[in-house]
């Protein structure tokens, strides 16, 4: 899905040249969805792949020249393109995604363009500028990113009642997933998490063959992928009847993701808008039991910037597309998360994740 011009892109981040390595940013600025590499000037713009995905990059990526790469030298085509734009006598400016490409491959990119034609190219780092300009969402990105999320509502209704006792977390994870994928997706933004009991207490817990007990609190993370961009939800809930201390974590963790969700605002800071969830869980005396970040953006990557976190400078603006996801996490007893996706608005928020957050009991 293409956001700006070619030399929008190039004006932007103030260069002559880009050379496009990273399957988000190679999708952002030409819709390919392969293997290989784009680079972009202002005479020519064109995706060097194999036979692979020849055909569907001519399908994805209209008004780019497609240069089929069988055996051939991988860089030839960059090389002769960067030996048309160094004729004229100057330097020009090469942006590199340094966060992406390795210290092996660019030694390998400089012995294929030959020592004389490296040195008269300037390299600049671009990861940070392409990631700056990816944080705020066009219409069309945030309507596959709303898809995205009503998939995973979908999935989620239909998966609750199928749970039960004596299920296995790896199930439930697989169920999940089978639910998203027959209600659309295309692929998963990540491996989904379903932990219980104890485990649930760990964040990022993978999936075991553990069986859920009555009693468990079950804490399922999941998304999936539309049109190439992410989704992300969290949803906790009991197996059984929740017991006291349950129900007052629960209810900690789903009122400051509440305070959260009321204080939005552009123009604050991530740092400013974890904070009206993390006073919450703190006054409530477990604030040592939330150490992760209360959200991130998400997008062609499911963990993007800007975040909502303790050290976050940067100012959201509408059209941000960012999780509220806080969390208690107490060794020995269990963990709770809620997360929903919201686009931040001219007035404030609004949530694109509408499955049930009152706590919910399997009781079976």
């Amino acid at each position: 899905m293409q956001r700006k011009s070619v030399q929008g892109l190039l004006a932007s981040a103030a260069v002559d040249a880009i050379l496009l390595t990273s399957p988000a940013n190679m999708r952002y600025a030409a819709g390919f969805t392969g293997e290989g590499y784009v680079y972009l000037s202002g005479h020519q713009k064109f995706v060097v792949t194999d036979a692979r995905y020849t055909i569907a990059a001519r399908e994805e990526c209209r008004g780019f020249e497609i240069i089929e790469w069988n055996g051939k030298p991988y860089y030839e085509a960059l090389k002769k393109a960067l030996s048309c734009d160094v004729r004229d006598g100057t330097k020009p400016r090469l942006g590199i995604e340094e966060d992406n490409i390795t210290l092996g491959t660019w030694d390998k990119l400089q012995k294929a363009l030959g020592q004389d034609l490296a040195d008269r190219i300037e390299r600049v780092f671009l990861s940070q500028k392409l990631a700056e300009l990816r944080y705020v969402k066009t219409s069309d990105e945030i309507s596959c990113i709303e898809e995205a999320e009503a998939i995973g509502d979908r999935a989620f209704a239909k998966l609750l009642p199928h749970l039960r006792a004596g299920m296995t977390e790896k199930q439930v994870a697989a169920h999940l997933e089978y639910l998203m994928k027959e209600e659309g997706a295309e692929g998963f933004s990540f491996e989904t998490i379903a932990a219980s009991g104890f485990h649930s207490a760990m964040p990022h817990a993978v999936p075991t063959d553990k069986p859920l007990e009555l009693g468990d609190f079950l804490t399922m993370d999941f998304g999936c992928l539309y049109k190439g961009y992410c989704s992300d939800m969290t949803r906790t809930i009991v197996i059984g009847r929740a017991g006291e201390r349950q129900r007052e974590v629960y209810q900690t963790v789903l009122d400051a993701q509440q305070a959260a969700l009321e204080g939005i605002r552009p123009g604050m800071t991530g740092k400013e808008v974890d904070a009206l969830a993390r006073d919450v869980i703190k006054e409530r005396g477990y604030g040592e039991y939330f150490g992760h970040s209360l959200g991130h953006s998400v997008g062609l990557e499911i963990h993007e910037s800007p975040c909502f976190s303790e050290k976050e400078k940067t100012v959201i603006r509408p059209g941000m597309v960012i999780t509220v996801e806080p969390g208690i996490y107490i060794e020995g007893f269990g963990g709770v998360r809620i997360e929903d996706v919201v686009i931040v608005t001219e007035q404030g928020c609004r949530d694109i994740t509408h499955s049930e957050k009152k706590l919910i009991e399997i009781d079976r």
